[in-house]
């Protein structure tokens, strides 16, 4: 099994680079090994890097809502701290050194901009690139700890929430810049389900996003910790992937180890429910398939075509 979505700092922490350094990637190694998982992916939020929020610096600045602006612009404020390449020099580091790793990293939709985001990250030699909605506009749907934005839930319907949600996934994907949809149906968190057509609907175009994309899809854990209570994405939505020939990771979206392999176990019943018998791994950003259950092989890309060079809340403290 993998854990293909890592991170190593909770939400309301800001981040605490003595945590880049190989043998602090070891212990994520050794938990994720004795919970049944042979290779993680280490994937954190592009907007944890000064680098990166430089890149997208203001993108905000439009939205009419000003509670709405100034949260999201308090909360790049706390987050975009870290070194990004030191981030990276350590995870090769920790891949030379033998370790199961590989370099990854989460990157939500920045509108008009992910061709800038996506030329810049081509400069860094990332394994896999996590593909995210976490807000549309500048609406942080899933900070269900927030009443500023939980109130946007009844200001717009949950029917045109799920909508835009839609829209959001499918813009990212046409968009190139990353790999897997992560928690791909992230829009259901709160609990707050559209009608039964509208999720067919949203499920269709997700599933559509992902093939005409290329892109495999995350079937992750952490929605057992949200109010919402089951994986990413619904077994409805995972059986419409399989039937379409999307490939899968698995995920625990772990913030710090307290998670990292969470529900391993029924993770590998939903995918084989579901007739995976396969998931996807990473090497240069190009995939390829391991037996569910066993082990990567870890190859490396031909050399004529190398890769490029309620847990954890997010309220801001």
């Amino acid at each position: 099994m993998l854990d293909y979505h890592v991170h190593l700092w909770p939400h309301p922490q800001v981040a605490d680079e003595t945590d880049l350094a190989v043998e602090r990637l070891a212990q994520y190694c050794e938990s994720a090994s004795a919970a049944g998982v042979t290779e993680i992916a280490l994937t954190e939020h592009y907007n944890r890097f000064t680098k990166g929020r430089e890149l997208v610096e203001g993108w905000w600045a439009t939205e009419p809502n000003q509670d709405l602006r100034s949260y999201i612009s308090h909360y790049f404020d706390h987050h975009a701290t870290a070194d990004l390449d030191r981030y990276v020099d350590t995870v090769v580091a920790a891949k030379a050194a033998g370790l199961p790793i590989v370099a990854g990293l989460e990157v939500d939709y920045y509108p008009g901009l992910m061709d800038k985001v996506s030329r810049f990250l081509d400069g860094y030699p990332f394994d896999v690139l996590l593909g995210s909605i976490h807000w549309l506009g500048t609406w942080m749907f899933d900070i269900f700890s927030e009443p500023v934005q939980m109130a946007e839930w009844d200001r717009r319907g949950t029917n045109p929430a799920w909508r835009s949600y839609a829209e959001a996934i499918e813009e990212l994907a046409a968009t190139g810049t990353c790999d897997v949809l992560a928690h791909p149906d992230l829009v259901k968190v709160t609990g707050r389900i559209a009608d039964s057509g509208v999720v067919a609907e949203v499920e269709e175009r997700i599933c559509e996003a992902a093939v005409s994309s290329g892109m495999a899809a995350e079937l992750s854990s952490a929605g057992f910790r949200k109010p919402i209570g089951e994986a990413y994405p619904s077994s409805s939505l995972l059986a419409r992937l399989f039937s379409r020939g999307v490939p899968i990771t698995t995920a625990s979206d772990t913030h710090g180890m307290a998670h990292l392999a969470d529900r391993t176990p029924e993770l590998r019943e939903l995918a084989a429910a579901a007739g995976y018998t396969a998931l996807r791994a990473f090497r240069g950003r190009k995939g390829y398939d391991v037996e569910l259950g066993e082990a990567p092989s870890r190859p490396e890309p031909p050399a004529s075509e190398p890769g490029p060079d309620v847990t954890d809340s997010k309220s801001v403290p």
